[in-house]
Parts: C-alpha cells; structure tokens; sequence
C-alpha cells in the first residue's frame, strides 16, 4: 500500500517563527561569509605588501597606515640597554622569550623598535639568557606591524625590570624616554645572535569565519526540518 502525507495546516504564529528563525539564520550565515571574503581579500591584500620593495624608515617622523604590514629596512645601532625580554613566548612546544631592542637610526635621535626574534628560557626564572647584540651599525629588514597586548595582566602600569608579559609602544615610551617611530619591525635579516626568527603570517580568523557560517547555515535547516516534520502526517 502506498504512504500518503498530508501537510497540516499551521499557526500563524508557529509559521511567522519558523519563517524569522530561517531568515534570520540565513542572514547571519551570509554576513560571515561576506565576513571571510573581505578578510581573504585583506589578506591577499597584506601578502602583497609584505612582498614589495622594503621602504626605508629614516629618522624623520613617520605614519604607521603608511608603515604597517611593509617590508622595511632600517640602518642604526641596537640599543641593548633599552632591551625588553617578552615572556611566555612558545616556540614548537619551548617556552622562552622574544627579544625586544630599540635600533637608534643612523643620523637621528629617534628610534625605531626591533623584535629581533625568539630565545629559549633558561629554566630559572631569575636568570636570562645571555644575548649577543652588535656593537656596529647593522642594517635591519623586516615587517612593520603595531604591537598590541597579548595576555592577561593584574596591572595596566609599566612593567619594572626588562621582562614584561606585553608590549605596546606607547607603554614603551612611557617606560624608556626616547622618540620612536610608530611601528615595531619584526626583523628577518640575518645577524649572528642565536635567535631564531620564524614569523607565522597574521591570524585574521578567516576560518572562524567560515566555522560560523556553516553553524548558521546548519541552525537554519534545522528550523526547516523541525518544521516540516511538525506539519507533516501520515494518513
């Protein structure tokens, strides 16, 4: 014997939040996926920049939108008195620090900071690890970017002592008088300091942004189906 269904006839108001829960789902679904092409394109955007020629930072004040996510090159000496040890920093699986050190631009007073890269921990807290800096004038190429905060502090007030949990530059130039340049270079040249210098691109939360589509995307067919399968009986 053939099964024949019949659909019943709904509620308004059961039919009008059926019909809300679909469109509004929907809708959410495409803001993130609009979400994760504008932020694909940033970062086709980023890598293009990222390739060009390195723009030369000088000592004359400079603009961080012209800046940031550049190669740039960089001619002065480290400042190794003014050095800051980040710390928590993990690399393939070894806690340690990334080395922080002002190069003061050749021919200016104004500085420009370096993340020179990462070091491992020494395992006691108290000791550093010993790091070698040039005492000549070296030449520095790298990404510019803007430091932000990382991690959870009790306190907002300048770290005492050169090991902070987080840097900013104006947190910097609180803690350390001297006139910088509105970006921080993630240095990728070579130098014979021991560090290592392996920087990830930046995370944009591109597939976060495709994770929560298609979580929308799924809540939506799940009002259809509980739906229809509420509506719908056998004869």
């Amino acid at each position: 014997m053939p099964v024949h269904f019949q659909f019943i006839r709904p509620r308004f108001v059961t039919a009008l939040a059926a019909a809300a829960g679909i469109a509004v789902t929907l809708a959410l679904a495409n803001w993130q996926l609009g979400r994760a092409h504008e932020k694909e394109a940033l970062r086709a955007r980023l890598d293009a920049l990222a390739k060009g020629p390195p723009v030369t930072i000088s000592g004359a004040e400079a603009s961080a939108a012209d800046l940031q996510w550049r190669q740039v090159q960089v001619r002065g000496r480290f400042e190794p008195k003014y050095t800051v040890f980040l710390d928590n920093r993990v690399y393939r699986g070894v806690v340690g620090y990334h080395v922080i050190t002002p190069v003061a631009i050749e021919g200016s007073e104004r500085y420009v900071l370096v993340d020179r890269g990462w070091v491992a921990g020494t395992g006691d807290r108290g000791t550093l690890p010993q790091i070698r800096t040039p005492d000549a004038v070296v030449e520095i190429i790298g990404l510019a970017v803007i430091p932000s905060a990382r991690f959870l502090e009790l306190s907002k007030s300048v770290t005492e002592g050169n090991v902070w949990q987080n840097l900013t530059l104006e947190r910097f130039s609180k803690a350390v008088p001297i006139a910088l340049q509105p970006v921080m270079v993630q240095q990728e040249s070579a130098l014979d300091d021991g560090l290592t210098r392996d920087w990830p691109p930046p995370d944009l939360g591109i597939e976060k942004h495709w994770g929560y589509a298609f979580q929308w995307l799924a809540l939506s067919v799940t009002v259809l189906v509980i739906y229809l399968v509420t509506h719908v009986r056998r004869k």
